[in-house]
Formats: structure tokens, C-alpha cells, sequence
């Protein structure tokens, strides 16, 4: 992924409004990956990721940048939620389950790109199991004369089969007996994994039978691919690729760290916070985990810590930890015009996704300019009167307005609905005047 910093930015903002900053520092740890990647190895083991700790209110784009990135960048991704984790000895996730989460996600990533690669083997391998099940091969004694009539025969079959002229028809083929469900949790020890993979083995080796199973062409493709690719893919490549791609460029995003911060200011002080954090320290320092697929270290793999720290501070973190996320970004609250430029700047806004929902059913909604200022509007007052949940609060809002017209739209088609000021307003005026209403209706 070798994107600039401007390009970075510049993608996020097709998506997100403003947060210039978080933008600039995530565009540069990234771009900072593809860097060392072109040094020598003795360098690259020693230039370290400079992880990122987001602050900022709930619903102002932390997790939209992090959702973005993931749908960008072909590197490993996965966020997880800080909140959901316990402290080793305790019932719930140990915090290395994170690693082997991203490992996995490695692992789906790299195999999807080794069955593109391979798109065009599958797919021949899988005509020509159909093909031989409708033109089934001559014996060997077979004399030429019917060995040239047979490739005629399968030639035709076979454009016939590519063409999908006879898709409907129904052909018996066989399939491998799926005797077991293979279980896949990356929050159990690795002696226990161990076991289970022996398990696993064991059990497949137990059964080695075929189904047979009578379907149409066009199922029968979906039904080999599955078995094909298994067949012709190269499970040691993947594995070893995944684990590189994982260590070298893995990008873990831990929501909510605020939820586990524990400080003397705290008077509700949770002995297990504490200890997550301890768990945490070594994990983003650098420290080997063994997964199912080997042994990763995390020296590498980039952390970008988020949070709204309402109730908590930054400070009330183990000083340990807070010294783990040098680079610190906050995230500016949302005002009427920043969620104005939302449902009108963004690709697939809010009122672009609710016209497209409506065209459906053969309404065409229209937005007057002004009502788009009444929702920022209203959606600020109702933030500051019941508790700040920025740009989600434009879902309620929009919702709200939109719920009878909505309801009604099988009755209206072939009719343009305009949503005015006036409609705005008069659906949402007393409930936004009103503090109790609004906290419970919007």
C-alpha cells in the first residue's frame, strides 16, 4: 500500500467532515509503514510504529476513520473493543486473542488474494468435473475413430456448459461428507488449540467418505469451488504470508480504551482495569504470541487507541501505557455546520441512502436546502439538552421525520415527496423544546 499522505487524506474526507488532524497523523503512521518496509532488515527491526491515541466525544468520526481505513488498505485490520477484555485469571477474552483475531484476519485476506490469483485454474478444474459427468471419458481400449468423435462430443458439451445454456440441468456429483464443525475461537489457550486442531484432524480423518448428490449445473459450480480452491491453493504460502503481512503491516484498532482507565481520581476503582492494562502493556510494547498458524511477534503491528474519556482522562491510565501511545490526536465536536457539510458532502450520506430506500418503492424524495439546516440544527439543540452523541444523533433526527412518509411509501409511488423546513419543524420542534421528550425520543 504505497498511498501518499495526501491520497490518505483525501479518501478519508470523501467519508468524514473535518478531523483534519486525526486524518494527517493516521495518513503519516501509515505512510511511515511503507517507508521502513523499503529500508534494509537491521533498520526496519529497529524503527518502532509511533501508536496513536484518538480522543474525542462519542459520534465525531473515531471509529468512521478506523471503518474506512479497514475498507481501504489491503493490510490486516481488526477493532476491537477494550471494554471486552479481563484480566488473565479472570472468566472472559485474555487481551492476546486480539493478535491471533488479527492473524486470522491475515489469513482470510491473504487466501482471498491467492484465489484470485488462481480464479481461472478453479474455474477450469470445475467445468471440467461438470463436463466429465455429462460426457463421461472413453476407456482406453477405445479405437481412434471413437476417441475423435468423443473430443467432438465434449467440445460441445463444454461450450455448452461455459455458455450456461444447459445451467438447469441436473448432474450427481460428489461431495466430501462434512462429518464435523470445525470451531474456531482465538480466546482459548494455545494448549487447548493444540488439542482441538488434533481433534479436528482426527475427526477428518475418521470419515473420509463422499456424498453423492444430485443438483443443477449451476449449483454444482458453487458446490466444487469450495473443494477446488482447498485442492489447488497452497495452504504453506498463505500461512507464512499471512503471518508476515500480519507482523509486518497489522493495524489493531482498540475502541473504548477510556472504559478500562482506573485512576486515583476514580473513586470506583476496578482492580481488574487495572490488570487489563497490565496485559495490554507487553502486547503493544512487543512481545511473541502463538497462534494456531505460529508464533507472531507485535514489536511491529500498529495500535490506534480510541475514546471519549468523559468520565476518565488520558492520564488515568497506567503512566506505563500512556507512554505505549506517544502520538495524541483530539477530535474537535460537531456543530450545525460540520453536520450540515455531513448529509450534504459525504459519498452515500444519510439523505442519499434514505432517497435510494424510498426509490424503491417508486418515490422520488427531494431535500429542500433549508430542512437540511433545520436537521443540523435541531440535532445540535438536542445534543446539548440531553447527553452530546454527535453525527449519530442525525439518524434519530432524520428517522423521525422520515417515519410516516416511509410507512407510507407503497401508497405513493410515482410521487415526488418534498421535505421542507416546515415538515422539519413541525415533527420535531416541541420534542427538541422539551428536555425530558427529547431525552427519551431522540
Amino acid at each position: 500500500m504505497d498511498l501518499t499522505p495526501k491520497e490518505i487524506v483525501k479518501y478519508l474526507d470523501d467519508y468524514i467532515i473535518g478531523q483534519n488532524d486525526a486524518k494527517k497523523t493516521i495518513a503519516l503512521a501509515l505512510r511511515n509503514r511503507y517507508r521502513r518496509m523499503q529500508l534494509s532488515a537491521e533498520l526496519q527491526e529497529e524503527i518502532m510504529p509511533k501508536n496513536i491515541l484518538m480522543i474525542g466525544n462519542t459520534g465525531v468520526g473515531k471509529t468512521e476513520i478506523a471503518r474506512r481505513l479497514a475498507k481501504m488498505m489491503n493490510l490486516p485490520f481488526i477493532k476491537v473493543e477494550a471494554s471486552k477484555y479481563t484480566e488473565v485469571g479472570f472468566v472472559g477474552r485474555d487481551v492476546e486473542s486480539m493478535v491471533r483475531d488479527l492473524v486470522f484476519e491475515s489469513v482470510s485476506l491473504v487466501t482471498k488474494e491467492y484465489e484470485e490469483k488462481i480464479q481461472e485454474s478453479i474455474d477450469l478444474d470445475i467445468t471440467r468435473q461438470i463436463v466429465e459427468k455429462l460426457v463421461p471419458p472413453l476407456p482406453k481400449s477405445a479405437t481412434t475413430e471413437a476417441q475423435e468423435s468423443f473430443i467432438k462430443t465434449y467440445n460441445k458439451m463444454e461450450q455448452k456448459v461455459l455458455s450456461g445454456e444447459i445451467d438447469d440441468r441436473k448432474i450427481e456429483i460428489e461431495l466430501p461428507k462434512r462429518a464435523k464443525i470445525e470451531i474456531v475461537d482465538s480466546n482459548i489457550s494455545m494448549d487447548f488449540s493444540s488439542m482441538q486442531e488434533s481433534l479436528n484432524q482426527m475427526l477428518g480423518g475418521l470419515n473420509k467418505d463422499k456424498v453423492k448428490k444430485e443438483v443443477t449445473i449451476k449449483d454444482a459450480r458453487k458446490l466444487l469451488r469450495s473443494e477446488t480452491s482447498e485442492k489447488l491453493l497452497d495452504h504453506e504460502s498463505i500461512k507464512l504470508e499471512a503471518l508476515k503481512r500480519a507482523q509486518d503491516g497489522g493495524i489493531i484498532f482498540l475502541d473504548e480504551i477510556d472504559k478500562i482507565a482506573s485512576g486515583k481520581s476514580n473513586q470506583n476503582q476496578d482492580p481488574s482495569k487495572e490488570g487489563v492494562q497490565r496485559d495490554l502493556l507487553p502486547i503493544v510494547e512487543g512481545s511473541t504470541v502463538t497462534t494456531k498458524f505460529g508464533q507472531i511477534k507485535t514489536d511491529h503491528i500498529l495500535f490506534i487507541a480510541a475514546g471519549a474519556f468523559h468520565v476518565s482522562k488520558p492520564s488515568d491510565l497506567l503512566p506505563e501505557l500512556q507512554g505505549r501511545f506517544p502520538l495524541r490526536v483530539e477530535l474537535n465536536a460537531l456543530d450545525e455546520e460540520a453536520l450540515y457539510q455531513i448529509l450534504t458532502h459525504t459519498k452515500n450520506s444519510l439523505l442519499t441512502q434514505y432517497k435510494a430506500l424510498l426509490e424503491v418503492e417508486g418515490v422520488n424524495l427531494q431535500f429542500h436546502d433549508d430542512a437540511i439546516h433545520a436537521f443540523a440544527h435541531l440535532s445540535v439543540a438536542a445534543n446539548l439538552k440531553a447527553e452530546d452523541i454527535g453525527a449519530r444523533r442525525l439518524h434519530t433526527v432524520i428517522e423521525k421525520v422520515l417515519e410516516d412518509i416511509s410507512f407510507d411509501a407503497d401508497e405513493k409511488s410515482g410521487q415526488t415527496i418534498e421535505v421542507t423546513k416546515e415538515l422539519v419543524y413541525e415533527k420535531l420542534e416541541n420534542i427538541v423544546e422539551h428536555e425530558d421528550t427529547a431525552r427519551y425520543i431522540l
